[in-house]
């Protein structure tokens, strides 16, 4: 039997979101081959160690340590397999993939340049632009830029987009800090409370009559796409409060498209993945505009929720592989990644 820490929680905006998807993976994990502990951290940055997620957390928080400790090593080297179920910053954006990399342990998803770049709405449209992905438009600035030259930003905003639009931090998941603009009246207020989350802002254009398609992409080497999902949501769009709270949506798996544009999302989705550099786990999400057929992009998620009704395992489910033998592949793909990194030589003799 192997032990798996999950590390979960963390200095983000989608902490709670965390905690939720970390006492999923472990009631479900396959208890006959893995043996968990948890590893939590807190909003302010302590690391909490416990034999299950529910002794270290309380509503839905992870709670301080009587004597809190930044990096307690030691129980995260003790572990075969650490599957970090960080979401958003400080924990999917490759910082927890950096310091576990030079723990040299194997850990489950994406490496440091993988979450980077995925992480970033802003670069990981730039990359998947030289790949010729289909996105919608965008602009994107700072908070300094913001702070010096607002009104150039709202100029150039206007000039190369067309409402609504959808005003997202940068560097943030799960829908936190989102806004559906209809008008140039709410737009700053809209930025301002993205800017909250994040000190990059990215404004995207809104597309009309469009179905929401996500997809799972599981594989090292050789990744593969679940059936595409679509959501159908009772709000204006796919925030927080239905994710994780209300989950007041209508799901359709397979979506409701032609068969010939679900194989051409789920090709694009293995695309994308491949582009960013991702291993082990991502959910690609798109829009499907049903008039005229086309597809877009909409952002990729290196470590997608994983609760009792995230759609990363529910199309997996759909796809024919069950939840439990889900987190049993990609702790596999884990080991796997790692046994590759063991082959290689860190002296140069020439």
């Amino acid at each position: 039997m192997k032990n798996v820490l999950i590390i979960f929680g963390g200095k983000s905006g989608e902490h709670e979101v965390s905690v939720k998807s970390a006492k999923s993976i472990e009631e479900k994990i396959n208890p006959a081959l893995y043996k968990t502990t948890a590893m939590g951290i807190t909003h302010q940055g302590y690391w909490h160690y416990g034999a299950t997620v529910e002794g270290i957390t309380k509503n839905g928080k992870v709670v301080s340590p009587e004597n809190p400790s930044l990096i307690p090593n030691k129980q995260i080297l003790n572990s075969d397999i650490i599957f970090p179920i960080l979401h958003g910053p400080n924990g999917e954006d490759g910082t927890m993939q950096g310091l576990l990399e030079l723990l040299n342990v194997a850990y489950v998803g994406s490496r440091v340049l993988g979450s980077a770049l995925a992480m970033d709405k802003i670069i990981q449209k730039q990359v998947c632009a030289f790949y010729n992905i289909p996105q919608t438009k965008y602009v994107g600035f700072s908070s300094y830029q913001w702070q010096n030259v607002p009104n150039l930003i709202i100029q150039n905003i206007d000039e190369q987009l067309k409402y609504p639009l959808f005003i997202k931090p940068a560097n943030m998941g799960s829908s936190v800090g989102v806004s559906k603009v209809n008008s140039k009246k709410t737009l700053k207020d809209a930025v301002l409370e993205a800017l909250k989350y994040d000190h990059k802002i990215i404004v995207e254009e809104g597309v009309n009559d469009i179905k929401e398609i996500e997809v799972s992409v599981l594989g090292n080497h050789e990744p593969e796409a679940s059936v595409c999902g679509e959501i159908i949501p009772n709000t204006q769009f796919y925030d927080y409060e239905t994710k994780y709270i209300t989950d007041d949506i209508k799901i359709a798996i397979p979506a409701n498209i032609p068969q010939k544009t679900a194989k051409l999302i789920r090709n694009t989705a293995v695309q994308t993945f491949k582009a960013l550099d991702c291993i082990g786990l991502s959910r690609v999400d798109f829009f499907y505009q049903s008039q005229t057929g086309k597809y877009f992009l909409n952002e990729i998620n290196t470590l997608p929720g994983f609760t009792s009704i995230s759609m990363y395992p529910k199309l997996w489910n759909a796809t024919g592989l069950s939840y439990t033998n889900l987190i049993t592949k990609l702790l596999e793909l884990a080991e796997e990644q790692w046994q590759e990194k063991q082959q290689l030589s860190y002296e140069y003799q020439p």
